[in-house]
C-alpha cells in the first residue's frame, strides 16, 4: 500500500513518502510552492500519480532524526487555504450502536474547514462549557473535488473524531454543537480502498499515568449501512460540489470511553494505536476557556 504525505520544512511545503519510523531520515521533496491536491487535476485524480511525478521532477533532500523538529506534519491533501477544505462525519454508524428499526441514511453533521484538523502533538480544543467529551477512533476517507466540483476519492487515513457527547445526550437536536470539537488526524494518507477491518486501542493519560484503555474495531466491515451507498448519498447534493475542495468524512465510531463510564478532562492525553495498519498517535485535550470577543447583535 502506498502512503503520502505532506508537511512543512524551511518554510517550504514538501512531499513524503511511506510511513516514515523514528529511527531513519525523512526524504522528502520540495513541492515549490504548491500542494498535492493541487496536482491532482494534472494526475488525472490520481495521488499516486501526482506523487510519482513530483518525486521526480524534484531534488530531495534528507532531514536527519535529530532535525525533525523543524518538521510540521499536515493533514492530507490539506488545501493551501482552509476554507477550501469542509470536514465532517457520520453518527450512529456501527452495528453496536444501531438498533433494527434505523433510516436508510445515517445522520451527517459538519465538523468545520480545515483549521479544524489536527495532526499528532496538537491540542484538541473544546468550549468551557462542554458536557463530556470522548474521544472517537475513525477512518477518515478523504475526497478532492474534480474540475467539476463532484468530490473524488483520494485515499484513506485515521482519525479522532471529538465530539461533546453530554450535549448530544442532553438534546438529541444539539448534534451540530456537539460535533464542533476539534478534530485529531493522522497525516499519513493511505492511497488503497476503505479499510474493511480495522483494530486498535485507546489510552488516555491523566497526569502522565494511563487513566483508562479500551480496545475498538472499525471499518466498512462494522458498519449497519453499505459505505459506497453513503458516499453516494452525501456528494449527490450540489452544495458540497466545489473544483479543488477537500473534504474529510470521518466515517463513525463504535464504543468509546463515554461508554464505559469514564469521563475525560482537561489535560488528558488520547493516544490511538490503529495497530492492524500501524499508525499511532496522540493528542492532548484543551478546555477553551476564554471566550472570543461578543460579536453583538447583527448590523
Amino acid at each position: 500500500m502506498t502512503v503520502v504525505y505532506e508537511c512543512w520544512y524551511d518554510d517550504q511545503r514538501h512531499l513524503g513518502l511511506g510511513l516514515p519510523s523514528d529511527e531513519d531520515p525523512l526524504r522528502l521533496y520540495p513541492l515549490a510552492g504548491g500542494t498535492l491536491a493541487a496536482a491532482l487535476p494534472a494526475a488525472g485524480g490520481d495521488p499516486g500519480a501526482a506523487a510519482a511525478r513530483i518525486t521526480r521532477e524534484r531534488e530531495p533532500v534528507e532531514v536527519r532524526p535529530a532535525d525533525r523538529h523543524r518538521v510540521r506534519m499536515l493533514p492530507p491533501l490539506l488545501p493551501a487555504h482552509p476554507g477550501d477544505a469542509l470536514v465532517s462525519g457520520f453518527m450512529m454508524t456501527h452495528n453496536v450502536k444501531v438498533g433494527a428499526d434505523v433510516p436508510d441514511q445515517p445522520n451527517w453533521f459538519v465538523k468545520g474547514l480545515g483549521d479544524c484538523l489536527k495532526v499528532p502533538g496538537e491540542p484538541l480544543s473544546v468550549p468551557a462549557d462542554a458536557v463530556a467529551v470522548c474521544e472517537e477512533a475513525e477512518v477518515v476517507l478523504v475526497y478532492v473535488g474534480d474540475e467539476a466540483g463532484v468530490p473524488r476519492y483520494a485515499g484513506h487515513t485515521f482519525g479522532n473524531d471529538l465530539t461533546d457527547i453530554g450535549r448530544f445526550k442532553q438534546h438529541a437536536g444539539h448534534l451540530s454543537y456537539a460535533k464542533l470539537c476539534d478534530a485529531g488526524v493522522s497525516p499519513w494518507l493511505h492511497l488503497a480502498e476503505p479499510p474493511r477491518a480495522v483494530t486498535g486501542e485507546v489510552v488516555i493519560e491523566r497526569d502522565g499515568a494511563p487513566a483508562w484503555k479500551g480496545s475498538f474495531t472499525t471499518g466498512a466491515d462494522a458498519l449497519h449501512y453499505d459505505l459506497p451507498a453513503m458516499m453516494s448519498r452525501l456528494f449527490a447534493y450540489r452544495a458540497v460540489h466545489w473544483p479543488g475542495r477537500v473534504h474529510y468524512v470521518y466515517i463513525g465510531a463504535d464504543r468509546s470511553s463515554f461508554h464505559a463510564g469514564f469521563r475525560t478532562t482537561d489535560g488528558d492525553r488520547v493516544t490511538m494505536a490503529f495497530a492492524s495498519h500501524g499508525v499511532t498517535f496522540s493528542h492532548p485535550l484543551e478546555w477553551v476557556r476564554d471566550p472570543r470577543p461578543d460579536p453583538g447583535p447583527p448590523a
